[in-house]
């Protein structure tokens, strides 16, 4: 890996795990703002909780070494759960304003994920 894609892959990877943490802990802290936020996304608050919770555990399993299985797995949860919130957005007819921010966060998931190292990947053997 080259120094220069080992920079990117970091650089994306921490604003990725700081997006999702600081949004993690807002969505278990059930904020007024995320709650009217979520209600008017037409879910239910409890789905706060559940996002809150993988959120974190996703972030912990990025960050900490080894498991690359894991890691495939939180990229692909980071994925579906920012793109479905991009959706969710679009379908509700919320602006550019309410979209960016889980788009910026996608954008960080598939940098982070197509840059990161071979260690942090899995590798398949062919039989």
């Amino acid at each position: 890996m080259t120094k220069r894609n080992k920079i990117i892959y970091w650089i994306a990877t921490l604003w990725l795990a700081l997006g999702m943490l600081s949004t993690g802990i807002v969505q278990l802290l059930k904020m007024k703002e995320e709650t009217d936020f979520i209600i008017n996304l037409g879910y239910p608050v409890y789905i706060l909780k559940i996002l809150g919770i993988w959120k974190i555990l996703g972030v912990i399993a990025l960050l900490v070494p080894k498991f690359p299985l894991l890691k495939e797995w939180v990229y692909a949860g980071f994925f579906f759960a920012m793109s479905g919130a991009i959706f969710s957005h679009i379908a509700s007819g919320n602006t550019i304003k309410e979209i960016a921010p889980p788009l910026l966060l996608l954008v960080l998931t598939m940098i982070s994920w197509y840059f990161r190292p071979a260690e942090r990947k899995v590798i398949l053997v062919k039989k």
